[in-house]
């Protein structure tokens, strides 16, 4: 196969990087060691936190780690940038602006992932954290493609954060009713489809084996784009 290194720029959150690797490791249609994806990981957990930056709890900005850390990627060899956080999607701009090589947008593959999954769609409900909805990447990105955003209520909204930062963040069990509770609120309000905007959420639809064709993983999104700009075949 024609093999271009991704690079990974990773740690936020760590295990979703993790995760992220294994998704595009599965996904790959591989018979062998070689059809594999090439990877070049910066696994950095110490960037600021996304959130509360974007909803001005923190002043530490995590864009200039980030536009650095890419550089990095590409001065070792990487062909393009994966970036496995959906928060860090509101400085994808000065990331991409920090290197000449490509850097994979996750709102719009995701967005693209929805359409596919669920035919005639109007509507998607946003499941992510309060940094995301506050920049509304995917708000915009659902408006540019004709489809109508859905985000929780705040009471909703308050334990998907806590789904994200109590449970999977700090390596808690999540009850399987506290996720479907979130995603039957969206349907309720009219979403056709349910994106998971957050890795840590792709991380809990594995652990409690959700696969629902309308909910649809951003991270899973992501990792199929990876393997096919690698060069890699899809399983």
């Amino acid at each position: 196969m024609r093999n271009e290194p991704v690079g990974i720029l990773g740690g936020i959150g760590p295990m979703a990087t993790v995760y992220f690797m294994r998704r595009v490791l599965d996904l790959t249609d591989a018979s062998r060691d070689q059809d594999h994806v090439d990877m070049l990981v910066w696994n950095h957990a110490s960037i600021p936190d996304r959130t509360a930056y974007l909803v001005g709890d923190s002043p530490d900005s995590p864009g200039p780690v980030m536009a650095q850390d890419a550089r990095e990627l590409e001065r070792a060899g990487a062909k393009f940038i994966a970036v496995p956080c959906n928060t860090a999607q509101a400085f994808q701009d000065e990331v991409a602006a920090a290197v000449d090589i490509p850097v994979i947008d996750i709102v719009q593959e995701t967005i693209a992932a929805a359409r596919a999954a669920v035919p005639g769609l109007s509507a998607v409900g946003i499941l992510a954290t309060d940094g995301t909805l506050r920049a509304e990447t995917y708000h915009r990105a659902a408006r540019a493609a004709g489809l109508t955003p859905v985000a929780p209520d705040d009471v909703v909204q308050k334990d998907v954060m806590s789904m994200i930062y109590d449970g999977v963040k700090a390596g808690m069990p999540v009850e399987r009713d506290r996720f479907d509770a979130a995603v039957t609120h969206l349907r309720d309000k009219g979403a056709g489809a349910v994106l998971l905007a957050c890795t840590e959420l792709s991380i809990l639809r594995t652990d409690l084996a959700v696969d629902d064709h309308d909910v649809v993983d951003s991270l899973d999104a992501l990792a199929a784009r990876t393997v096919t700009m690698a060069g890699g075949r899809l399983r």
